[in-house]
């Protein structure tokens, strides 16, 4: 079976980033034996920091099997970033448009070529006030069902801590550990062959942040919540709570000075705003 060799772009990438990973951070990784030897694959890993792709890229660069990660398509324009994301095979994501198919046909060439594709499948850092893994998206479900290769959930902590999410500064001292734990590839094999619905999809995508999420139990030693943060129900209830509140600011008296025909235009706006958060 193939793999993919390190390579220049990789290795220099390893030369700039490396020194100053080991200055900043104690190492704490296990499961490194769950990383395939050979033949392509996906890790699925939460992400908690805005320094985790240099933190994990580490581990995984350490194991020999170095990891394309998908990033934002802006990122590969121009500049000594873009050029390093090029040059290591990371893979662009264009979010709304209609290149946005592409990231998959590259990832699933990627993996059917040997390689190891690492998805974020939460699609952006945690907003879980608590740093647990939220509701992921169904990216990585889907190739690794199109293309049924291994599913390495891996769980990492302490980037975080270092730097949390969004925010600015980091926070030096005292040195920070990063944990990273790797479990066995997730048990897919259920969904293999079934016509890949939303529904399926989305099951799937469970299954992989549920073992994600157990891996991160075991590092931080305590029980993540029965239901992960989902930054949609989120945004759903805050629109929810701000169309209580105009309407309570409002009051009747304002309500009853209103004609009908712009009384019913706002109902319809309403209606129209309740189907679009379905």
């Amino acid at each position: 079976m193939s793999r993919r060799r390190i390579g220049f772009w990789y290795r220099l990438a390893a030369v700039i980033a490396k020194p100053p990973l080991v200055v900043l951070f104690k190492r704490d990784w296990r499961g490194m034996e769950h990383i395939p030897a050979d033949g392509g694959f996906i890790t699925a890993v939460n992400h908690n920091s805005y320094l985790d792709p240099l933190s994990y890229g580490h581990f995984q660069y350490n194991t020999g099997r170095v990891p394309r990660f998908l990033a934002k398509a802006g990122l590969f324009k121009g500049s000594f970033v873009g050029t390093m994301l090029r040059g290591t095979g990371q893979i662009p994501v264009y979010r709304e448009t209609t290149n946005a198919l592409d990231a998959f046909r590259a990832a699933v060439n990627a993996i059917e070529r040997g390689e190891c594709v690492c998805f974020y499948p939460e699609g952006t850092l945690t907003r879980d006030p608590n740093g647990w893994p939220m509701t992921g998206k169904t990216g990585a479900a889907r190739v690794a069902l199109q293309t049924k290769c291994p599913v390495i959930p891996v769980a990492q902590w302490g980037a975080n801590e270092l730097l949390p999410p969004y925010a600015k500064k980091p926070d030096l001292f005292p040195r920070k550990t990063h944990h990273v734990l790797a479990g066995p590839p997730v048990d897919l094999s259920r969904f293999y062959g079934k016509e890949m619905t939303p529904d399926l999809l989305k099951e799937a995508t469970e299954v992989i942040m549920a073992a994600i999420t157990r891996l991160l139990e075991e590092i931080r030693g305590e029980k993540a919540p029965e239901t992960p943060y989902d930054p949609r129900q989120e945004r759903i209830e805050q629109r929810r709570r701000t169309r209580a509140q105009t309407g309570t600011e409002t009051g009747a008296g304002a309500v009853a000075e209103m004609d009908a025909g712009a009384v019913a235009e706002m109902g319809a706006e309403i209606s129209h705003e309740g189907e679009n958060s379905k």
